[in-house]
């Protein structure tokens, strides 16, 4: 044997010996590489919380700062024979149900006008669709509580003036329904808009030639094919109005009617707070949603809907003959039921010397009029701290949420990563997830982090995120499914690095959509309510929780009023930004 020979030899005995698996392990680890981290920071964000409300409905004792959470029981879960509970069930049920339908009437009808009819003024109508999305559903509840109150309402002081007993009373059950109705249906309008839009009239057509008539075409062909944006919508808006609180605080708790939210609201604020009971109601909230999913699902299961081809065709539009008028007017109605109404309400108790009044003749009296509410909130600390709050935390969670949002839907739809669907499942968790319950879950997360975030603005802005995180990725993995990944991958064939690529090319693409998730973030943000409810401190106020505040205090009823108004022309800039920079957020 030679030298050369006997080193070969050596080497060959001295190399590890190959059993097949290493590799494929190493190149298995390195397609953890994008979506682990990910993975690490919506488990932070999203399965923290979740994991902390299920450990709560099993154990004794709610998650504390150095405290044990006691043994496990099922005793919880005895929350659920509570008359409180089942009633507050049966309500708020009831609610979901009507509210949903009746958010469908308007939402569907108004799409329909403005999509398939040769009603007046579509472009109108149009705006008259989406015209309530720059008012909160709760502000819309203060303001229909201003006027509809059965003792003080505005619109019963003007039955008095009129000579006619005073039956207007929104505190109830039906107050509710029609408040969360009215400012709910801009969600099935949008969808079932864009569903009506970009419908083939190929099936229309030929059901005419054969002679079925206008009522035909629409009952059997147009409705039913736009049947998924119908029942996607309804469980959009049965989830929004089961899961509401501050509109049941309202409207509901002032005529004695207790719902879901509230009932949790109750326990939480109890002294001592029954948070483990709470957590048992929240896991019956979860089953109840994701129920209703499964039985949306299995509706539009083995059915197909496909009616956006190729061609360049436009739907056909319905002539209304005598109806255009009249349904004219009905959307005329609803504009001022949803928009003028309220707004006129607001700015009236704003500038009233006295919040309260016996007659409309009063405010003919010299001074009864006044504007230096105004200047007393707009000049106070109080207003520019919450401002700024509202702005700081709702920036950054628009920004750091559009950016996860992108790196999610890039990882799942653009990559050959491991673990795209369970990113894409855990970032929609929180649709299931009642808003109320997520608040809770969140506190008990970040008062237990070793990272001291509880009660500073950080934990608001963790908290908008996680909220948000299924309109963020809903918006931008259309977007990114829509964009040809050629560009792209040219850009990588001829020499520049993938992130390069994606630099220069495909955030370039998506600069109108990626804007658009932005601004939707940022109103999204600027509205909530709900889920900072139970993270905000004295010196971590937003402007919503300070609305929200004022008006359950009933003597700064003008002061709420004020920062009502100012609080709606802020979202109206809002609304207007994404038509000023060429795009439109998917709400």
């Amino acid at each position: 044997m030679t030298l050369m020979e006997s080193r070969r030899a050596r080497a060959t005995e001295e190399r590890p010996v190959s059993t097949g698996r290493r590799r494929p392990r190493r190149r298995g680890w390195r397609r953890w590489i994008l979506s682990g981290p990910l993975l690490v920071v919506l488990a932070i964000l999203i399965l923290a919380p979740a994991a902390f409300v299920v450990v709560a409905a099993f154990t004794t004792e709610s998650p504390r700062p150095g405290a044990s959470l006691g043994s496990f029981t099922w005793s919880n879960f005895a929350i659920l024979r509570d008359p409180g509970f089942t009633g507050g069930l049966l309500n708020s049920v009831l609610i979901a149900v009507f509210g949903t339908v009746l958010a469908l009437v308007i939402g569907g009808g108004l799409a329909f006008l403005a999509a398939r009819s040769d009603v007046f003024g579509r472009r109108f109508v149009f705006l008259v669709g989406v015209a309530p999305l720059v008012l909160p559903s709760y502000v819309g509840a203060l303001a229909w509580s201003m006027l509809g109150s059965p003792q003080a309402g505005l619109l019963n002081i003007a039955l008095r003036d009129l000579g006619l007993p005073p039956v207007v009373d929104l505190y109830g059950v039906g107050g509710m329904v029609f408040v969360l109705a009215l400012f709910y249906a801009p969600y099935p309008f949008l969808m079932i808009h864009s569903s009506l839009s970009l419908m083939n009239p190929e099936h229309e057509d030929a059901a005419a030639t054969h002679g079925a008539s206008v009522r035909k075409i629409l009952g059997r062909i147009t409705f039913p094919l736009a049947l998924p944006a119908l029942l996607g919508s309804g469980l959009l808006v049965f989830i929004l109005t089961l899961e509401n609180f501050p509109v049941a605080q309202v409207l509901a708790t002032p005529g004695g009617v207790v719902t879901l939210p509230t009932f949790l609201f109750q326990l939480m604020t109890a002294s001592p707070a029954r948070g483990n009971e709470a957590s048992a109601i929240a896991i019956a909230l979860v089953v109840i949603v994701s129920v209703v999913t499964l039985l949306q699902r299995r509706a539009l299961a083995k059915r197909s809907f496909t009616t956006v081809t190729g061609k360049g065709v436009r739907a056909r539009r319905v002539a209304l003959g005598r109806g255009r008028a009249i349904c004219f007017a009905l959307a005329c109605l609803y504009f001022a039921l949803s928009i003028v109404a309220p707004v006129l309400a607001l700015l009236l108790t704003s500038i009233r010397r006295s919040p309260y009044m016996d007659s409309f003749a009063e405010l003919l009296q010299p001074g009864a009029l006044r504007f230096d509410a105004y200047a007393d909130v707009l000049q106070s600390r109080l207003f520019a701290t919450v401002t700024l709050n509202s702005v700081v935390v709702s920036v950054v969670a628009a920004v750091v949420g559009t950016v996860i949002a992108f790196l999610v839907a890039y990882t799942t739809y653009r990559t050959t990563a491991r673990g795209g669907g369970l990113l894409e499942g855990i970032s929609m968790m929180p649709i299931a997830i009642p808003a109320i319950v997520l608040g809770i879950g969140l506190l008990w997360t970040w008062i237990q982090s070793p990272i001291p975030l509880y009660g500073t603005l950080g934990v608001l802005m963790i908290a908008f995120v996680a909220a948000q995180m299924p309109q963020g990725l809903r918006s931008v993995a259309s977007a990114i499914r829509a964009t040809d990944r050629d560009l792209e991958d040219g850009a990588v064939v001829h020499g520049a690095p993938r992130g390069r690529a994606v630099a220069l090319v495909t955030l370039p693409l998506m600069r109108v959509a990626l804007s658009s998730t932005l601004l939707l973030l940022l109103m999204l943000s600027m509205r909530e309510l709900t889920v900072p409810l139970f993270l905000y401190t004295s010196n971590t106020q937003i402007l919503s929780i300070t609305i929200f505040d004022q008006f359950e205090n009933g003597g700064a009823l003008r002061e709420a009023a004020v920062l009502s108004v100012v609080y709606v022309l802020i979202m109206f800039v809002l609304s207007y930004l994404p038509r000023r920079f060429g795009g439109t957020p998917d709400v």
